[in-house]
């Protein structure tokens, strides 16, 4: 939000009157910012500002620090959003930096970590795919890839879902018929696989194709995803009608089958333009109701690689420009802008954003406002489909407002739920213990809220559900009751997996903590576990059952299902770990280093759980402290030994 400028600092002491908003506490807000005020410097920056208990309310940034941050103690200039700010700012961090450039990176970074609560916000955390080109082997490997982009290859993207890169893989698979299995799957074949028999892979890993031979269809593939189709269509035609005048049919109909994938990824990716874009992302915001949306295309090589939507927090009273200023630094803090950006409007600091996205990717990125011709008319799509979805969500919130107003009537709540919790335990036979929650609201499921609860400990006997559950709302209740002093982040109903018996004990549970004010309902499976036909138990002992194809039933299913995916997911992966973990893993003071002198001295964890004193005193880099604590670890010396 841009702040009227001012270069008047007053230290005279004034009487705030806002409305809704207690005096003392805008007094407080702005005397902590003054004394802050004294000691900047006009260099450029980021600021912070921080509430009592040490939570980050917002991020900043500016050309001159001093000048910005003194305009936040002019209050009667501030919009009601920022006075509310102002009110509980206790303290606030600064960081300078040598451009503001360098801000405006960093602003988006520490956003993204923090998520302050008067920032735009992007509400979307997952990750882009990418298309993954190894270099590091005789045979490259081509997959999908999310997460951090390290590795020795060649990065294609990124993709707008894993429909749209799953699809351009298969394609190119059937194109240039690169290898996408494991190296472990690779080094241990003696006959091609089923992606060789249905003509998706070159079978490298037994020897049908040359290494030099595989290196001409990986230049093919690269030359392809950096958009010169014309070539490698080109390439195929002319080697199909070689093969064919030399009558060797068979080469022709595996060369007219690539022909026909290529033609299908150019013709399933074309973009709807008679431009010739090769690298641009296609931006446009649409608002409605106090909401946004932000729709990007994404062109890589002359290809659509999809469209996503994203709906920002925290856009109440702000101006659309505003708010797509704030978006795109966050979101090209993960993935790497394309070397044009074609917007609907026109942002406030555009060239200070394209010169930080030039800095960071190394090349120059221009964003620009086409007014007419072929971009145009892709920015109008863009602009379309961002109003399209903003009404497919207004549609889907009205439905969920009134699954949760029903909910309400249902549970006798006082008001719809804002946020609901539901709790599931997961494990097997008691091992690997694991609870899980999940939480839902008006906008759906937060799964950045989703929380798991390690079961260990001596007052769990393994197995025991109820005493899994009573410990797991404890834990979470107690953390709430010590992490805020107001209610503000509490659920309004929490729904537990399980029957009379589960409820009892979270009741209790709360009861010890002094919570009473929170609805809680035990969902319990019906007959023959038979989903529709659930029984909801409540805490005044009233037991509830739902029609089957009641539009409610199927939300309280969808929301105990999401649990239990949650949960037995989370149980799956403690599990895997496990299976992998190491006795030495528990002993202190062992770490990789040791752990592998050990394991090379001993051969296995086995061996070195029975090695005598002097057997761990010989191993290189085990001293004898080491040494008898690992003897010690595992032989602890019994009661009255000396």
């Amino acid at each position: 939000m841009a702040i009227p400028p001012t270069d008047r600092f007053s230290e005279e002491t004034a009487t705030f009157t806002v409305k809704g908003i207690d005096a003392p506490d805008i007094e407080a807000g702005v005397a902590a910012i003054r004394n802050v005020v004294r000691t900047l410097p006009t260099r450029p920056g980021v600021y912070r500002m921080i509430d009592a208990a040490g939570a980050v309310l917002y991020v900043g940034k500016a050309r001159a620090l001093r000048n910005r941050v003194v305009n936040y103690t002019q209050i009667s200039r501030l919009p009601r959003r920022l006075q509310r700010m102002v009110s509980q700012t206790r303290d606030m961090v600064i960081v300078t930096t040598n451009t503001e450039s360098e801000a405006l990176l960093l602003e988006a970074q520490l956003i993204k970590r923090w998520r302050p609560p008067y920032n735009v916000l992007l509400r979307d955390d997952k990750s882009f795919p990418f298309i993954f080109l190894r270099e590091d082997h005789g045979f490259p490997r081509i997959s999908k890839h999310r997460g951090a982009r390290q590795g020795k290859g060649v990065f294609y993207g990124p993709f707008a879902s894993a429909g749209a890169v799953n699809a351009t893989l298969n394609a190119l698979q059937k194109v240039f018929l690169l290898r996408s299995c494991t190296d472990s799957f690779f080094n241990n074949r003696s006959r091609p696989c089923l992606l060789h028999q249905i003509r998706r892979c070159s079978a490298p890993c037994v020897g049908r194709i040359s290494e030099s031979a595989y290196a001409e269809l990986v230049g093919d593939a690269k030359a392809f995803l950096s958009g010169k189709t014309v070539e490698a269509q080109a390439k195929l035609a002319s080697a199909m009608q070689a093969a064919a005048a030399a009558r060797d049919f068979e080469i022709a109909a595996v060369l007219r089958d690539r022909l026909k994938a290529l033609t299908f990824i150019q013709g399933s990716q074309a973009i709807n333009a008679e431009g010739s874009l090769t690298d641009a992302d296609i931006v446009a915001i649409a608002a409605a109701d106090g909401a946004m949306c932000i729709q990007i295309f994404f062109i890589r090589g002359g290809q659509n690689w999809g469209h996503r939507a994203w709906f920002p927090a925290h856009v109440q009273d702000l101006d659309e420009a505003e708010v797509l200023q704030s978006f795109l630094p966050q979101l090209y803090e993960d993935i790497p802008p394309a070397r044009e950006i074609l917007l609907d409007r026109a942002l406030p600091e555009a060239d200070l954003l394209a010169e930080a996205l030039s800095g960071r990717a190394g090349h120059r990125i221009t964003l620009k406002v086409p007014q007419r011709g072929a971009n145009r008319k892709l920015v109008d799509q863009a602009s379309r489909n961002a109003r399209e979805a903003l009404q497919r969500r207004a549609a889907e919130a009205t439905t969920q407002g009134r699954l949760l107003a029903e909910l309400a009537e249902l549970f006798e709540l006082d008001a719809p739920p804002g946020r609901i919790e539901i709790y599931d335990n997961s494990h097997i036979q008691g091992t690997n213990a694991l609870g899980a929650m999940v939480v839902a609201g008006p906008e759906g499921f937060l799964k950045s809220q989703y929380r798991k609860f390690n079961m260990k400990g001596p007052e769990i006997t393994p197995g025991d559900d109820f005493a899994m559950m009573r410990a797991m709302l404890r834990r979470r209740f107690a953390r709430l009751q010590a992490e805020t002093s107001e209610r503000e982040g509490w659920p309004d109903l929490l729904l537990i997996d399980g029957g009379k018996g589960q409820l009892t004990v979270v009741m209790e549970a709360l009861a010890e903590l002094g919570v009473e004010d929170v609805a809680v309902v035990g969902v319990a499976k019906g007959p023959d576990r038979n989903a529709g036909r659930e029984t909801f138990y409540l805490p005044s002992g009233r037991e509830l059952t739902l029609p089957p194809g009641s539009p409610v039933l199927f939300f309280l299913q969808r929301l105990r299902d999401e649990a239990h995916r949650f949960a037995i997911g989370a149980h799956r992966a403690k599990r895997s770990k496990a299976l992998v973990a190491s006795p030495l893993d528990d002993v202190p003071g062992v770490g990789p280093a040791r752990k592998k002198a050990l394991l090379m001295h001993f051969g296995t964890a086995r061996a070195v759980r029975g090695a005598s004193l002097e057997d761990l005193e010989r191993t290189p880099g085990i001293n004898k402290a080491m040494a008898r604590a690992l003897h010690e670890h595992f032989h602890p010396p019994t009661e009255g030994s000396g």
